[in-house]
């Protein structure tokens, strides 16, 4: 059995500790991360707050091996004196909604051997997916990542401010939404990219841009230009 503690209680420590607490052979134990008097002993210690935070919480906490969760920090964030690893899901974290584990992919980073398959062997009792990850790597896929979630998401409250503005109903676009993130499993994005953008409609865009506000037409005209570029 291996023992973990899960520093932090928001959206990754909160689906953290759910998910271990289910797997017999993990005994998980969390605190939140301004309380760090009598600390737990762990064999892991995962360390799931936010990335301002992580060198002052490392640097308080003495267990063997200490991890943090984060995709845009290297693992020299980490400031404990003990033995350093990185433990990261690619995935996004809301507390309401239930994440399925097994399709997770772990980015596993430690300074050496043994540590990589302490945190393998972890990572494997609940998720599929294992990468060994460098630090410089995990900042190129949090990059990515930001583009291909955080900025889409933020296209999509952009959508339903449109549809919710002229009366029209968001959920008539949900099909849309999940062909386009399942297309591109068969076609490269570059491939599956349709829309007046690329067929350079210019009448269509002019329709659109007088349908929106101006921020919207910031983003709509910046967007478009990058297609029309292949940027």
């Amino acid at each position: 059995m291996v023992s973990v503690l899960v520093v932090g209680t928001g959206n990754v420590g909160f689906h953290l500790y759910n998910v271990f607490s289910n797997i017999d052979k993990i005994q998980v134990t969390q605190i939140s991360s301004r309380k760090l008097q009598d600390i737990p002993k762990a064999d892991i210690t995962i360390i799931a707050v936010s990335d301002d935070a992580i060198a002052e919480v490392s640097s308080k906490i003495n267990n063997t091996l200490i991890v943090h969760t984060s995709g845009a920090c290297s693992i020299q964030e980490l400031k404990n004196s003990t033995q350093k690893g990185v433990f990261y899901m690619l995935q996004t974290f809301s507390k309401n909604k239930k994440v399925n584990f097994s399709e997770v992919p772990f980015c596993l980073e430690a300074e050496n051997e043994q540590d990589y398959k302490l945190l393998e062997n972890l990572a494997n009792l609940i998720s599929d997916k294992t990468y060994s990850i460098n630090s410089e790597q995990r900042k190129i896929l949090h990059v990515a990542a930001v583009f291909v979630n955080n900025f889409t998401n933020h296209l999509f409250k952009i959508g339903n401010d449109i549809c919710n503005n002229y009366n029209v109903p968001f959920e008539i676009l949900m099909p849309l939404i999940q062909e386009t993130a399942t297309k591109i499993k068969v076609l490269s994005p570059e491939k599956a990219q349709t829309g007046p953008a690329v067929r350079k409609d210019q009448k269509t865009i002019k329709n659109h841009l007088a349908l929106l506000n101006k921020d919207q037409q910031k983003i709509y005209t910046i967007l478009t230009e990058s297609i029309q570029n292949g940027n």
